[in-house]
């Protein structure tokens, strides 16, 4: 018989410690990337929900307008203009509602966008995750 070194007793211990050590290592790096990916989805859904608005909000009934009446928003219009708005901007999911407060109508405008994850993926988790931005404007008036 042979005797067997303290070297070759440890050999392949490392390696297994590396790889449960790399898993871990590989989870957290996931968290941070797709973390972080999720957070510039949500704030381009709320800015785009916000610049949507915006341009709902200058859809004014004109008519109205010219004649000396009340700045009002034209509804009709402001649901084509903020669905061609979003359809330029590649968003396709969103909602228009024209909440009135104080005797003012305004413009509501939530937008969902869709995240794909890259990274947790691999160990399980699911691959999209859905995030809602939303907005609120009155219409444009001239006046400060």
């Amino acid at each position: 018989m042979t005797a067997v070194t303290a070297q070759q007793r440890d050999a392949g211990r490392v390696s297994i410690f590396l790889a449960v050590a790399m898993v871990g290592v590989l989870a957290v790096i996931g968290l941070s990337f797709d973390g972080a990916g999720q957070l510039r989805t949500l704030q381009r859904a709320d800015n785009l929900a916000a610049e949507a608005a915006r341009t709902g909000g200058q859809a004014i009934d004109r008519a109205t307008a010219i004649a000396g009446g009340p700045k009002r928003i034209d509804q009709q219009q402001a649901r084509a203009a903020v669905a061609d708005y979003l359809a330029a901007a590649g968003t396709a999911g969103h909602s228009v509602s024209f909440p009135v407060v104080g005797g003012e109508t305004l413009i509501n405008v939530r937008v969902t966008v869709t995240y794909r994850r890259s990274m947790l993926g691999l160990f399980g988790f699911d691959n999209t995750v859905t995030v809602t931005g939303e907005a609120t404007a009155r219409a444009l008036t001239g006046a400060p």
